[in-house]
């Protein structure tokens, strides 16, 4: 269907100039690396709470869960309902005392935090945590720009490696102007306008499919039970492996560095109601337009389905609409590919440059090399998109899962656990990443989801470790402590 035109190019386009005009606004703000990486912890609720989401979830929840649960049915909602539950647990467990801990600590990053809790006289844990943050978000960036091509591709007809080159390029300027302040403040209202989208689409191509009787009678082949049972094909495993998708959360350094940048916790609890009924409202939306799409798109591919939210828009809203809905997907891909690319510099600035190559480097020069480092993450995350081999939710899975089975664990043990040395951290991170890998490229990911064993290896090894050389350092013992009756009283 030929579907551009002025309208939706002016709408579309419009969208893009914004989000540049907001890095351009903010990067007067970067006086230092502080306020550059983390922007300077003086986040409210709002923009806490929805950038953390909308950099969270990406063109996966417009483009990649439609196209699962078009093609699985029923089975692929324990994705979104292992990724609620996660989500709740993630503020409630994880925010508040990370915030503190940070703070006490004097840490920018999620491997400076590791690295400072323990006191890691070798200097291996910062180095291993920022390579796994490097691995993984270049794999899960290239994801979101796979996302922008099929939607170039799709919406202009632009030839996909070119719409690669495209995304990439407003991403890269906005980024590289404003930092931190300007990756969420974005996300603020690429959030906002993602949530929105995800409600009006469903609702619309509802009325065109005939109603939910039609999606029924079209989801009659499909797995339509929430639970195992006599004649279904939807096992216990299956289950688990859908729903373990929450273990992923502890672990996701770009959602973390939300956390670790609010002004202060006693802003958490309103941001916990705003992220959470974000969330509902936008996992609930994905779900229903892969269901949705089953008598409208009947017969499609894997790849294809995770076109279907485009195509909805594009047959059944005007064009100048369209462009700014179809903006909406533009943005989930923009929310989360900024925030991991800032999460990649910073780890790559502070926890490599300055503490290895230049420990006497000035501000100015910190900022200027972490713009450096901008450039050369995107760079490579735009050469694997240019050649993808895979679906944007496989990619995704992918990544996701290696966060979630390396630093999980460790996030966890680091804020809870007296006991836990540099060493347990280490030799955790290590197998939970090793064990997850292995499981992908043996292939048993097929039967389960390949960040549960990771997160089990790694936090067997850290209670071995723990048990066999528990911590014994004071200045450590008191800090955790003190870090402990802090997050009390708040």
């Amino acid at each position: 269907m030929e579907y551009c035109c002025s309208g939706t190019f002016v709408s579309f386009v419009g969208y893009l100039v914004l989000m540049i005009l907001i890095g351009a606004f903010f990067c007067r703000r970067n006086n230092s690396l502080y306020e550059y990486l983390l922007g300077g912890r003086g986040l409210g609720s709002w923009v806490t709470a929805i950038s953390a989401q909308a950099s969270d979830m990406s063109g996966w929840l417009l483009m990649g869960l439609p196209g699962a649960i078009y093609a699985g049915g029923m089975g692929d909602v324990w994705v979104a309902i292992g990724l609620g539950i996660g989500t709740l647990l993630n503020w409630l467990l994880v925010a508040p005392r990370l915030r503190v801990y940070t703070e006490h600590a004097s840490a920018l990053t999620l491997s400076s935090f590791f690295a400072e809790r323990f006191r890691d006289p070798s200097g291996l844990l910062r180095a291993v945590s920022s390579l796994i943050i490097l691995l993984f978000f270049t794999i899960y960036a290239a994801s979101g720009l796979v996302a922008a091509g099929k939607l170039f591709d799709t919406m202009f007809h632009v030839e996909y490696r070119t719409a690669v080159l495209i995304g990439a390029a407003a991403i890269l300027i906005y980024t590289l102007l404003g930092g931190y302040l300007a990756v969420c403040w974005t996300d603020l209202i690429q959030g906002m306008l993602m949530v929105t989208a995800i409600v009006v689409v469903p609702l619309a191509a509802l009325r065109h499919a005939g109603g939910v009787e039609a999606v029924i009678d079209a989801g009659a082949g499909k797995n339509l039970s929430l639970f195992p049972g006599v004649g279904n094909d939807l096992t216990v495993t299956a289950i688990l492996s859908c729903a373990v998708w929450g273990l992923g959360y502890f672990g996701q350094p770009h959602i973390l560095s939300r956390f670790m940048s609010v002004k202060s916790v006693k802003l958490l609890p309103r941001s916990i109601t705003i992220a959470m009924i974000w969330v509902v409202i936008s996992l609930a939306g994905a779900v229903a337009v892969g269901f949705v799409a089953m008598p409208l798109y009947p017969g499609l591919s894997e790849a294809a389905a995770e076109k279907v939210f485009i195509r909805m828009i594009m047959d059944f809203f005007p064009p100048a609409l369209g462009g700014v809905l179809l903006a909406a997907i533009m943005a989930a891909v923009m929310s989360t590919i900024d925030s991991q690319m800032m999460v990649s510099t910073s780890a790559l600035t502070e926890d490599f440059y300055r503490r290895v190559i230049r420990r006497e480097a000035s501000m100015r020069e910190l900022i200027r090399v972490s713009r450096g480092f901008v450039v050369v993450i995107a760079a490579l995350a735009t050469l694997i998109a240019l050649f993808p081999n895979d679906t944007i939710f496989n990619i995704v899975k992918f990544a996701w899962g290696g966060f979630g089975a390396a630093f999980g664990p460790v996030v966890l043990m680091a804020l809870y656990s007296r006991r836990t040395t540099w060493l347990s951290a280490l030799s955790g991170m290590v197998t939970g990443t090793v064990v997850m890998i292995a499981w992908y490229l043996l292939g048993w990911n097929q039967h389960m989801y390949e960040i549960l064993p990771g997160f089990a290896a790694n936090i067997l090894v850290m209670a071995v470790v723990d048990r066999l050389r528990p911590q014994r350092d004071p200045a450590v013992l008191a800090q955790f402590d003190a870090v402990r009756d802090a997050a009390r009283m708040r």
